[in-house]
């Protein structure tokens, strides 16, 4: 039997330097981008699987999910909100517009900008997605506990209000 995502067993853990190895390397902290980036792939692992087989990527997901919380956007609104490169995310718009999940309008006051906006077909995928990504949270919870998750929610959210936008021009794409 293939293993899935939830029968396939955890990857050892990876063997870490010891400290003083580190330290003499000029490091005192650990690597908290990798472990951030770990941690991002554990959870959107659990993701993967759903957005793939409605024909989603993470990408894509991630501006439904965002324009589905916030309302119509401009690009540099969406690049700012969903960590994407400015030139990713015409892609992946232009992409979007031509499987019907968004239209792109020029506003009315300035024709130089666009407004994009969810299109009913995006609106139906997720509310067929809403049961299994809200079965993924509920799994996700069993995991780790209720109490855990809720802290982790606090910590982030604090995380990213204290360290604030980043503090160069370039956004980071998640390959």
């Amino acid at each position: 039997m293939p293993k899935t995502a939830s029968t396939a067993r955890p990857p050892k853990p990876v063997r870490r330097a010891p400290r003083a190895a580190t330290a003499a390397a000029g490091f005192a902290h650990r690597n908290l981008p990798l472990l951030l980036l770990q941690a991002r792939e554990r959870v959107i692992g659990r993701f993967r699987p759903l957005l793939n087989a409605h024909g989603v990527t993470e990408q894509q997901w991630r501006i439904v999910r965002a324009l589905l919380e916030t309302g119509p956007l401009e690009p540099r609104e969406i690049v700012a909100l969903c960590n994407l490169s400015s030139p990713s995310l015409a892609g992946v718009l232009a992409r979007m517009e031509e499987l019907g999940l968004v239209t792109r309008t020029r506003l009315a006051h300035d024709q130089r900008r666009l407004r994009v906006t969810l299109t009913a077909r995006s609106r139906a995928l997720a509310v067929r997605l809403a049961p299994q990504v809200e079965a993924t949270y509920a799994d996700i919870e069993r995991t780790i506990g209720k109490p855990f998750l809720r802290q982790l929610y606090a910590t982030l959210d604090e995380l990213v209000v204290t360290l604030g936008p980043p503090s160069d021009a370039t956004t980071v794409e998640e390959a």
